[in-house]
């Protein structure tokens, strides 16, 4: 594969360098990619990206129902539904809708997109209260943007297994970036392979207070677990809510010029997560000692 590990890592940490800039944009007018259109396109069989050039949505569907995972922002829903309507399924396709974490980027399309196709919504206990109330749960050095509140159909534990039809979906909590931030995976079978996929839940601090957030006592332990966790789990494709994150348009860009295999990088996963591990130690670091705590490593 022509994007190696180093390639991959360097590409990351050029976007953990952007995020951290951009944290503000969590509370702002929304970016522009985050609702610029983007033709739809097939990731892996079976798994459709449906979101825009920002944001990503993705459709995991079969001939007896399909999966929604992300609803992108409220003002995207239309988008939203007319691409999955592009890819050839029907909006009352949609059974079930599930999110990776609650802000407003992620899933504030939800609401409107789950009357729309009457599919049911299942999220963590975690990530419950937020998107009932359609509030951020979490003190952070930025002001929240709050989303339609949307009902939940069926709150999922960690390993659990959600299915449409002949499509499967396991939820892995993986919090931190949010109390109840849940990565998903699912194996798909492509020219006689199986390759497992990993729609992977945001690992950015963006903003999050580390030390003495009050609302979410337990951060910097949930980010340490969860990397801890994630260090041991592979994946032969990753797919992330933000798509510069994983390079998926980029990817989707060296299919379209011939690598059929663009999307197929078992090294990414821990190459993101050696990233944003040590981002978010420097992070901690940095919040110990401005509240007077000093580094405990």
């Amino acid at each position: 594969m022509d994007m190696s590990w180093t390639r991959l890592r360097t590409t990351v940490f050029i976007a953990a360098v952007g995020w951290c800039w951009a944290a503000i944009s969590l509370t702002a007018e929304p970016r522009p990619e985050w609702s610029r259109p983007v033709k739809p396109f097939r990731v892996a069989p079976g798994i459709y990206y449906v979101g825009t050039k920002g944001l990503s949505a993705y459709l995991i569907g079969s001939g007896r129902g399909a999966i929604l995972l992300e609803g992108t922002t409220a003002e995207n829903a239309t988008l939203i539904e007319r691409n999955i309507e592009v890819v050839g399924v029907p909006l009352k396709r949609v059974r079930l809708i599930v999110s990776d974490h609650a802000h407003y980027d992620h899933v504030g399309g939800i609401a409107r997109i789950k009357r729309d196709t009457g599919a049911a919504f299942d999220a963590s206990a975690g990530d419950a209260p937020a998107l009932r109330s359609g509030m951020p749960r979490g003190d952070t050095e930025y002001e929240p943007t709050g989303f339609p509140p949307v009902e939940i159909d069926h709150v999922i534990h960690d390993g659990e297994t959600v299915s449409v039809g002949d499509v499967s979906l396991t939820a892995h909590l993986t919090p931190g970036h949010t109390p109840g931030c849940t990565s998903w995976s699912t194996t798909v079978r492509d020219a006689g392979r199986s390759l497992h996929v990993l729609f992977l839940c945001s690992l950015t601090v963006v903003g999050n207070v580390l030390v003495g957030n009050r609302a979410y006592p337990t951060i910097a332990t949930d980010y340490e677990r969860t990397f801890a966790k994630l260090s041991t789990m592979q994946a032969d494709i990753v797919l992330t809510s933000h798509p510069e994150m994983a390079d998926v348009l980029e990817r989707e860009a060296r299919v379209r010029a011939g690598d059929a295999n663009a999307f197929i990088d078992p090294a990414a996963l821990q190459a993101i997560v050696a990233t944003w591990k040590a981002h978010f130690e420097h992070e901690l670091v940095r919040a110990r000692r401005m509240v007077g705590v000093g580094d405990m490593h």
